[in-house]
């Protein structure tokens, strides 16, 4: 059977709330004035992903549990207005959403609602039989039901990816998605020993790759056994927010993998592309274009 979709995005819709604070922790105080203000606006780390490869030309696709509720309505808007497909199965608990407190200097405490997903959730197979058999790959978020979803990946064939976000390295959730993705993205942030985890993966799982974001640090890549940094890209203007910026990182890595770039040029891309993010509001969900992407990588690559 022929392809018709690029990447295939499990999980991660939702609506996040974003509140500007005058530093982080917040102060100690009964009020504070936010400026530029507060803001509700859909996207979450699967809308980012598929925001990101959409933007870069792959064909996207993105299937989740949305809840028929005001906060859905944002999400099947956002990926409408986009022309990205969206298969949204019914999620009686609502859907997914976050409130983003951002400091001036653009980090972010992000507060998640537990209770909009129940163990119970699943997405139905059948629909998830049917898309993987057209896709090419696979990009899983750790949210329920994503997890029970992995085996039916395998069955189909397609390659998978995850991103573990600021996993600590030992809590027993993010294994699952860790050892069953050929290439896992993950943040070295909570790590006392990144390079540790990372061969951990590697010796534990089938992934081929694993790719540890350092924020202004750059990256750390494993492929094929061997360990290299990546610096950081240099970002295009002043970095306003730092959300969405690991999401941005893994659909260019994404793009620069399916067309078949090596390892360290692909991280290439990562970098570029999770610089751009910080610049862009956390008022607005956007990524950086083709265009724009293989321009500022190519200056990278020549030295420019």
């Amino acid at each position: 059977m022929s392809t018709e979709i690029d990447v295939l995005v499990l999980g991660g819709a939702g609506v996040d709330t974003i509140v500007h604070v005058p530093e982080l922790p917040v102060p100690l105080a009964d009020s504070h004035m936010i400026r530029p203000g507060i803001v509700t606006r859909a996207g979450q780390s699967g809308d980012f992903v598929a925001l990101g490869t959409s933007a870069l030309g792959l064909r996207t696709h993105h299937l989740d549990m949305v809840g028929d509720d005001p906060e859905g309505d944002l999400v099947r808007a956002l990926h409408r207005d986009r022309g990205i497909a969206l298969t949204a199965v019914p999620q009686p608990l609502g859907t997914k959403r976050a409130v983003n407190l951002v400091g001036p200097d653009g980090r972010r405490l992000s507060l998640y609602d537990a209770t909009r997903s129940a163990e119970t959730d699943r997405l139905p197979e059948a629909t998830l039989r049917e898309l993987a058999a057209v896709s090419r790959h696979a990009h899983v978020v750790i949210t329920q039901p994503c997890g029970h979803a992995l085996p039916a990946l395998r069955e189909a064939g397609v390659t998978v990816s995850t991103d573990l976000h600021d996993w600590d390295g030992s809590n027993p959730y993010h294994e699952t998605f860790a050892h069953q993705a050929d290439l896992v993205f993950l943040s070295s942030a909570a790590l006392a020993d990144p390079e540790r985890t990372m061969r951990r993966i590697t010796e534990r799982g089938r992934a081929r790759m694993v790719v540890a974001t350092a924020g202004a640090d750059g990256a750390h890549l494993l492929a094929d056994g061997e360990l290299t940094h990546v610096p950081a890209a240099t970002p295009p203007a002043p970095v306003v927010d730092s959300n969405g910026a690991g999401d941005a990182f893994a659909a260019a890595f994404l793009y620069a993998w399916l067309n078949g770039e090596p390892p360290r040029r692909c991280a290439l891309y990562g970098t570029v592309a999770g610089a751009y993010a910080c610049t862009v509001p956390s008022t607005r969900a956007g990524g950086i274009g083709r265009a724009e992407l293989c321009a500022r990588v190519a200056d990278l690559v020549s030295g420019g």
